[in-house]
């Protein structure tokens, strides 16, 4: 099951109590204070695990409580800190604050790390509080109490390329065809209730990740159909591949289903139609597929391709002209980063 949403609270270790003792060896007269320090609450930390690809080990664990530090002893011996609790979520997880919805962290590579709840600290012993004036103290400081959050968990996925489109597009059916990945595939609208993730391989050494994101429909900016909870994992991705179906099953005209697709998307998140992008007429086997083709570019002056997943016509372009936009997409990124870095070393 996909889930891309979960809360969750948080509670930190508290601190270990600080040591209230006195040495007590034979024939050793006043041996003094020895009490030791109290250990150290354990963190609540989230990780990015890029082996993971939804939230649903976290449904139904809601609170995650990290143990406490041990009391301090004689002998002037520290308590044992408390263990962690290391909670492991899939790259591309966002933190947010439960409380004022303010982002905490990002964790977008693998081996990210964020400490939602920090441990407590633990109390000092009263070897910490001997003086000149004080050889024999007789208080000592309990833990300081463990840091206490509840967050939101949100993932929104990372690939490189997204599959976009009206339902029934033959998104699915062209990620299976591309890689080993196995969506469901009908011929119903909304077969696919979640996105998947496939990789592609290019060559030997080259690779893209691909996802297949669940068909969108007028309003989904709103809230309406899927698009709404989904919309979200096509912003991590840096190219598009919008699917034209040339003769649709609610015979809707192939160039406005383009057109609306293009504004849910914009009113979502206006960044998202300046995305480098391929249109792609599918079901190239069909005979309305050139017609099709041909009206689409003579309404919006946008040249498409045409490929068929069934038989494999125009894949391999599709892919080459793919690699292309990513390579020219990862230069123009690598020099908007170096021209940032410059102005901020200026």
């Amino acid at each position: 099951m996909f889930v891309d949403q979960v809360q969750i609270h948080c509670k930190a270790g508290d601190g270990g109590d600080g040591c209230l003792s006195f040495r007590r060896e034979a024939h050793v007269a006043y041996g003094g204070p020895d009490g030791g320090d109290g250990g150290k609450g354990g963190d609540v930390i989230i990780e990015a695990d890029e082996n993971m690809g939804s939230l649903y080990h976290l449904v139904g664990h809601r609170h995650w409580k990290a143990s406490e530090g041990q009391r301090g002893q004689g002998k002037q011996r520290t308590g044992k800190g408390g263990d962690d609790k290391v909670i492991r979520v899939p790259t591309g997880t966002i933190i947010k604050d439960a409380a004022d919805g303010h982002l905490l962290k990002d964790l977008v590579a693998h081996g990210d790390q964020f400490v939602v709840a920090a441990g407590g600290k633990g109390g000092r012993g009263n070897k910490r509080f001997a003086t000149s004036t004080d050889r024999a103290p007789r208080h000592f400081e309990k833990g300081v109490e463990g840091g206490e959050r509840e967050v939101v968990l949100e993932l929104k996925l990372i690939a490189d390329v997204g599959l976009i489109g009206k339902p029934n597009a033959g998104k699915s059916t062209l990620l299976s065809r591309l890689s080993r990945a196995t969506p469901e595939i009908a011929d119903y609208p909304f077969t696919t209730k979640y996105p998947h993730l496939g990789a592609v391989r290019v060559g030997y050494q080259q690779q893209f990740v691909l996802a297949d994101i669940p068909g969108l429909i007028e309003g989904a900016h709103a809230g309406v159909g899927l698009g709404h909870e989904f919309l979200k994992h096509v912003q991590r991705t840096r190219v598009l591949v919008h699917l034209i179906e040339p003769n649709p099953a609610d015979q809707s005209d192939p160039t406005e289903n383009y057109r609306q697709i293009r504004e849910e998307m914009r009113l979502f998140d206006p960044s998202l139609v300046e995305r480098p992008e391929l249109v792609v007429v599918s079901k190239c086997e069909l005979p309305d597929a050139q017609v099709c083709a041909e009206l689409f570019t003579e309404e919006t002056g946008i040249p498409v391709r045409q490929i068929s997943s069934a038989t494999g016509a125009g894949l391999p372009d599709l892919i080459k002209d793919v690699m292309q936009l990513l390579e020219e997409e990862r230069a123009a990124a690598a020099a908007r980063e170096a021209v940032e870095n410059s102005e901020a070393l200026d």
